[in-house]
């Protein structure tokens, strides 16, 4: 899956605009942003990417490219031509 999916798929599960979340924008800026959206994270990682985030690491994550990065080699960069 590609970053800008993921980012897509963040947006959704905070009730978001599409295209809202930037990599660098804190956690913190968006008003959904809470212990229920972080469980959501968390299921959503594991439902869609066989993943399973530890919690502490992502309660210590500030920035959305924080977030992205638990995701390691599960997301793909973009390639802009």
């Amino acid at each position: 899956m590609e970053r800008s999916e993921l980012l897509l798929l963040l947006d959704e599960l905070l009730e978001l605009e599409p295209g809202t979340m930037k990599g660098s924008d804190s956690l913190d800026s968006f008003d959904g942003w809470n212990s229920l959206a972080a469980v959501a994270v968390l299921a959503m990682a594991d439902e869609k990417f066989g993943l399973s985030l530890e919690p502490r690491k992502m309660a210590a994550c500030q920035s959305v490219n924080d977030l992205l990065g638990l995701f390691g080699d599960r997301i793909s960069p973009e390639i802009r031509g």
